[in-house]
């Protein structure tokens, strides 16, 4: 339901209503790389790009404030919430797991909300922005297209029983892992004008929801599955290639670095894994479950884990350089700025800490916890959290941060 009454002429108005059928099988005819009206890349998608690096090049404030905040999740589900995005209209474009997109400006006003789902999970994945239009799954299975100026919904896709995973958007295709009762998955190729689906394959199984990396320059499509399986395809042909078994859930997305995939894995590890032909190069062993989304840059690792702890982790060598302690466990998104990590914690808080060493420049409290990825623009900082110990009643928040005056 849209509650916002305008809406404005789109280039991919009418291009595409509801398909609520799906394929089995691979397509032949599907060329990833033809040329197409549509952009390239996306403007904004989860982690940053195609290569799930979590890196910004946006500095952080040595010390912040609360700008406002903003009731968002209501759920119990402990799994990683939904991030913020940034949409070229200026406003923050955010999923929830109350079912609902909104588009929220940087002052805190609600622009618009549209619920996609009725399914109790909602969203927990985050949108990727491209062509004016934010592309987002939930957990009915169903992968949409919502217009980032006015909410209206421009199609909706039935891809399986759930999307935990959040879409990858490459030329014109959004690639995401879907999940499906047995257990079972599948990956798919969608159409981002239409939400027709070009290719599919179900090779994972038991409920991936692992955001796709795709590495252009070794031509490799990956991503993991709670199989404890990492699934690579060559690209463009999609032909699979190889998998690697990490003997543990893998359900945050991979970083792909320097031709490294590097894998976080509910057996307690962190391992390298060669991208072109699925070689293990190191293993790092944290001493709990690690379902943190990891940060690479300038080669080192930033990872967390249910040990309550945020390693960083040579790329190279697979040697840790630091760690630091935070007092609850990590399942969030790490994020690497300049100077500064940010990561959310169990114990409610995001701490930025210095890259180089560990130390706390700042950590700030919160309600629930926090488990997305941070978004930092120019002037601020945005971030959501689950809801306190799970009550609906007691929502999780929206927050914005701006540098302490």
């Amino acid at each position: 339901m849209n509650e916002r009454g305008h809406t404005r002429r789109g280039f991919l108005a009418g291009a595409g209503s509801a398909v609520l059928g799906s394929l089995a099988g691979c397509q032949s005819a599907f060329d990833p790389l033809a040329s197409t009206v549509l952009d390239e890349f996306a403007a904004t998608q989860f982690r940053g790009g195609l290569l799930n690096q979590g890196y910004t090049d946006q500095s952080i404030p040595g010390s912040v404030e609360k700008a406002w905040e903003l009731p968002t999740n209501r759920g119990d589900h402990t799994a990683a919430k939904g991030s913020p995005a940034m949409a070229p209209t200026g406003d923050l474009v955010v999923a929830d797991d109350t079912g609902r997109i909104r588009a929220v400006s940087t002052d805190g006003e609600v622009e618009w909300a549209t619920t996609i789902t009725r399914a109790t999970r909602g969203s927990h994945g985050t949108a990727a922005i491209a062509n004016d239009t934010a592309y987002v799954g939930t957990y009915d299975g169903a992968l949409s297209a919502v217009d980032v100026e006015t909410g209206r919904r421009r199609w909706r896709t039935q891809l399986g029983d759930a999307i935990g995973a959040s879409p990858t958007y490459y030329n014109g295709v959004l690639y995401v892992a879907v999940e499906h009762s047995a257990p079972s998955g599948s990956v798919a190729a969608v159409d981002a004008a239409t939400g027709d689906v070009h290719w599919r394959d179900s090779w994972p199984t038991n409920h991936p929801h692992s955001t796709v990396a795709l590495d252009r320059e070794r031509d490799r499509l990956l991503f993991g599955s709670n199989d404890g399986h990492v699934y690579a395809w060559s690209f463009p042909d999609l032909e699979r290639v190889w998998t690697y078994d990490t003997l543990g859930d893998v359900k945050a997305p991979i970083a792909v670095a320097d031709g490294l995939a590097v894998v976080p894995s509910w057996a307690g590890t962190v391992t390298a894994v060669n991208v072109e032909n699925g070689f293990r190069k190191w293993e790092f062993e944290a001493d709990a479950d690690v379902m943190c989304a990891p940060a690479v840059a300038d080669g080192t690792v930033y990872v967390g884990s249910h040990d309550d702890r945020i390693y960083a982790i040579d790329l190279d060598s697979g040697e840790e350089v630091w760690r630091y302690d935070t007092g609850g466990w990590i399942i969030g998104s790490v994020v690497a700025t300049p100077e500064h990590v940010l990561v959310g914690s169990y114990d409610t808080r995001l701490y930025a800490l210095e890259r180089e060493t560990g130390d706390v420049t700042w950590s700030v409290p919160n309600r629930g916890h926090v488990t997305s990825a941070p978004l930092v623009t120019e002037d601020a900082i945005y971030y959501t959290e689950r809801a306190v110990n799970g009550e609906a009643d007691r929502p999780g928040y929206l927050y914005k941060l701006s540098e302490d005056a």
